[in-house]
């Protein structure tokens, strides 16, 4: 049996029968057979390129051992107390299957054939042995870096040996942590071995097609040093860089690095070694070898069909390629996402999960609180919250939630799939949820997603059961925590200041300082999971039955216990003790100064390190004539005559409103409460990251590194380092762009789409082309936010950071808003929001204020202009335009 697999811009005949070794350029050396850094290997050796010769170990050896040897059964077991939020499970589990693989011999028929194609390429000859995994190097992900690799090895046993240490080299524990977040099954993952002539380098290092540090598409950038390449790839050196232009293969730029150590080979393998002093500043390369190095690499461009890196060597002024990748992207060249048409996107750094299938993505819930472009680290954190999370997980195949352009969005399509499985019908869900999401455009279709109905719903069953448990056990200690948390980060941030050593700040990471964060994280699921959730989403909703939807708005107000007040009211009302001398400036940091606008995005100083912080708080609030405590007093009045009402004209009715809206003001708190001591805990990571930093002597280089990936850092292994550049120059790409619309279907490309004058703000679809629509009859449609019709001049603001420009008594009209911009709402006569629904934080202190609000209206951003006259009814969700400035 056999089929057509397509390689490349090639198809080719693959058999389903899988030899134990296959030549390095075989054409049935596919990614299946031989695994994605084999497979890309073979492919070079295809079409030409100058790759040392050599042979695959195929994963039918590996699978063939793995039987023999009666490790499948065990391995699975091994893996099956995996926890894809608990790095220590990975560690666990790797350390049982190095067990269960050492001292088991290599297959006879194995070694046989692979002692043949080692006698082939000489006489005890010196080989490098790389690990080449199903999952690596695949057009859609990457988890490059995570398997061993060999160099220098000679001599039949030596190899056998090699061979057997990559094959477990695929249960690495960074190996079983990435299967784990990326739903990648045991079953799935497989290895291969690539076996090479020894390339005795005097000089190697990598090359980039598109510049990852700001040249683009325009020029191609190399990275050299003295000696082997494993020096350069690990991060343990300062390599010259060359920029060669494109179009002439001329240098444009050459700097010398520093170059301090080289890898060089011994009796033994390899080592590392000081660089000789009078070679630390010469250049590695000469023009015409830098020149040949850039053809080289556009070579490997048009073979692949897009931007690709390469890894190269030296040796007796022979150039190789060692080892080469496309850009990871799903799409063809020249599609819509493709990264070929995204100047500055380097290879393999697109953070762009939109781009694996037709979804609808939105951003209408936790995109408020997280509305910055994250750094890596600040990502892995998110996403080890959101394995607590209740909902959408991640499953085989599919992706729950992730990042779009950098920024946080989540799989509506997803969510919509697995509620279905639930037994909710797809328009009951859509509805139920818009109090969350928000609504969706008028006529758009969630695309569907197919999945294996019992399958998931066993996988599910495990999960919510335990999320229930979980769930109860925090309710119960969430007081506790919560009274606890401030006191426990402070000390905590204290004692990571004290560390000395970066071992011992890598043993403060899994031990102390990821177990606050996952507490806290679990403290805010279970402050909204089980039927707290459908108390925040069904209570509004029947108090407006019962008691009409202004009324109900005026009672769901003033949430506040004795002297605790809402969270996303503290910073406006500590500042206004502040003013009045009832706290003092220490205290209201304590309490307040991990808050901000950005307060989610680790590498962003919290407020509190900001001397002037406080200084700049107060001279907003002497800026206003509208005062937190008065607009407080004037609510609980509005609020008092609701009451007085309901007890006279319907005292049976009363009894039941005071029950639910008590019950939505004790979940509504505990929300707050637990939110704000998860963002405390944020605190404390970014405290953590910045100690790391000092003790390697990389600075804000850790940022763009995720939390594994410095763990291992700060216990000697640098190799992620090298991805530093490529993606500090992603971030700053997209930290450029205009923030992206709420609602996405289908793949977005944000660089293509902020250069397009017509471009929506509210919404995407890859299969339309609309333009901006204009106000119906002058009016913008939203949720009712906060009951009250105002009529005044309005003012656009893109950040909370330029807020000064709200007058007093303007309607602020923004994007969204956080708790960040909560001092500024006191300033504002009413508030329009793009993004929001009826538990957005824009809603929430509009109706703590009383300031008439409509939220979610998708577009009044692009659509009203500073210093339009307009009219707000908070009542009807509607905003009219009564005069253009």
């Amino acid at each position: 049996m056999s089929r057509i697999e397509p390689v490349g811009r090639q198809e080719v005949l693959v058999t389903a029968e899988v030899p134990l070794v296959m030549s390095l350029g075989d054409l049935a050396a596919t990614a299946a057979a031989v695994g994605g850094k084999g497979a890309s290997l073979a492919y070079l050796v295809r079409a030409g390129f100058p790759v040392p010769l050599g042979f695959h170990v195929t994963v039918g050896a590996y699978r063939d051992f793995v039987g023999r040897c009666g490790l499948h059964e065990p391995v699975l077991a091994a893996l099956s107390g995996v926890d894809s939020s608990d790095p220590a499970t990975f560690e666990a589990a790797s350390r049982r299957i190095g067990e269960l693989f050492a001292g088991q011999p290599v297959p006879v028929s194995t070694a046989a054939a692979i002692a043949r194609a080692y006698a082939d390429l000489g006489e005890e000859v010196a080989v490098a042995v790389r690990s080449s995994a199903t999952a690596e190097d695949l057009p859609c992900v990457s988890s490059a870096g995570q398997h061993d690799t060999y160099l220098n090895v000679r001599g039949r046993a030596g190899l056998l040996d090699a061979v057997q240490r990559c094959w477990a080299s695929l249960w690495t524990p960074r190996a079983i942590g990435y299967y784990a977040r990326h739903g990648i099954a045991a079953g799935e993952a497989s290895m291969a071995v690539v076996v090479q002539r020894f390339v005795p380098a005097d000089a190697a290092g990598v090359l980039f097609t598109v510049n990852p540090v700001g040249g683009g598409r325009d020029q191609v950038l190399v990275n050299a040093s003295w000696g082997l390449g494993e020096a350069v790839v690990s991060g343990h050196v300062i390599p010259d860089t060359v920029v060669v232009g494109r179009a002439d293969g001329r240098v444009a730029d050459y700097q010398i690095g520093g170059k301090e150590v080289m890898t060089v080979a011994d009796d033994t393998g390899t080592r590392e070694r000081d660089t000789p002093a009078d070679r630390r500043q010469a250049a590695v390369l000469s023009d015409d070898e830098a020149g040949e190095l850039a053809r080289l690499g556009l070579a490997i461009e048009e073979l692949y069909g897009r931007p690709a890196d390469a890894e190269w060597a030296r040796a007796d002024g022979q150039l190789f390629v060692l080892q080469a990748r496309p850009a990871t992207s799903p799409k063809p060249a020249g599609q819509p996402g493709d990264q070929a048409a995204q100047p500055g996107i380097p290879p393999g750094e697109e953070w762009n999960d939109s781009l694996n299938g037709d979804y609808l993505w939105t951003n209408g819930n936790l995109g408020e609180a997280i509305p910055d472009v994250m750094t890596p680290v600040t990502w892995s954190f998110i996403e080890l919250f959101m394995t607590r999370a209740i909902s959408p997980p991640h499953l085989p195949g599919y992706r729950g939630y992730g990042r779009v352009g950098g920024r946080f969005y989540v799989n509506f399509s997803m969510s919509v799939a697995l509620a279905a499985v639930g037994g909710i019908a797809r328009k009951r869900f859509i509805k139920l949820t818009e109090p969350v999401f928000g609504r969706l455009p008028p006529g758009e279709e969630v695309p569907r997603v197919r999945l294996p109905r019992w399958k998931i719903f066993r996988m599910l069953a495990v999960r919510t059961i335990a999320n229930a448990r979980r769930v109860r056990r925090c309710q119960k200690g969430m007081r506790e925590f919560v009274a606890s948390a401030p006191a426990r980060c402070a000390d905590l941030r204290a004692g990571i200041q004290r560390i000395g050593e970066a071992a011992a700040l890598a043993d403060a990471g899994p031990s102390r300082v990821e177990p606050l964060f996952v507490e806290a994280a679990d403290m805010l699921v279970a402050a909204g999971g089980g039927t707290d959730a459908l108390v925040l989403l069904l209570v509004p909703r029947k108090l407006a039955k019962l008691i009409g939807q202004d009324d109900a708005t005026v009672l769901l107000s003033g949430q506040r216990a004795g002297a605790a007040e809402l969270a996303s009211l503290g910073p406006m009302i500590g500042l206004a003790q502040l003013a009045r001398g009832e706290i003092d400036r220490a205290t209201f940091a304590l309490r307040y100064g991990h808050r901000g606008p950005h307060e989610a995005e680790v590498s962003v100083p919290r407020p509190a390190e900001d001397p002037g912080w406080i200084d700049a708080e107060l001279a907003r609030l002497r800026d206003t004539a509208h005062s937190a405590d008065h607009l407080l007093v004037r609510q609980e009045a509005a609020r008092q005559a609701v009451w007085d009402r309901l007890r006279q004209q319907q005292p049976k009715r009363a009894a039941k409103v005071r029950a639910m809206a008590d019950r939505w003001a004790e979940v509504a708190r505990a929300r707050e409460e637990t939110r704000s001591e998860l963002v405390r805990s944020l605190s404390v990571l970014r405290t953590w990251v910045l100690r790391a930093g000092e003790l390697t002597g990389r600075g804000d280089d850790l940022f763009f590194l995720s939390y594994q990936e410095i763990l291992d850092v700060l216990r000697g292994d640098k190799s992620a380092l090298s991805s530093v550049p490529a993606r500090r120059a992603t971030y700053s790409t997209y930290r450029a762009l205009p923030p992206y619309p709420a609602v996405i279907r289908g793949r977005f490309d944000p660089v293509r789409w902020s250069a397009d004058p017509d471009r929506r703000t509210d919404y995407y679809n890859e299969h339309t082309t609309t333009a901006p629509p204009s106000p119906a009859g002058g009016t913008i449609a939203g949720f009712p936010g906060v009951s009250g019709v105002v009529e005044g001049i309005a003012r656009v603001i893109g950040q909370p950071d330029d807020d000064a420009q709200l007058g007093d008594g303007e309607i602020l009209v923004t994007t969204t808003t956080n708790i960040g911009w909560t001092p500024v709402f006191p300033r504002a006569a009413a508030v329009v929001t793009d993004v929001g629904a009826p538990l957005s934080h824009a809603a929430i202190v509009a109706r703590e204020l009383g300031i008439p609000a409509v939220v979610g209206c998708g577009d009044a951003t692009m659509l009203l202009h500073s210093g339009d006259r307009i009219r707000v009814d908070g009542g009807k969700g509607t905003v009219e335009l009564l005069l253009r400035a």
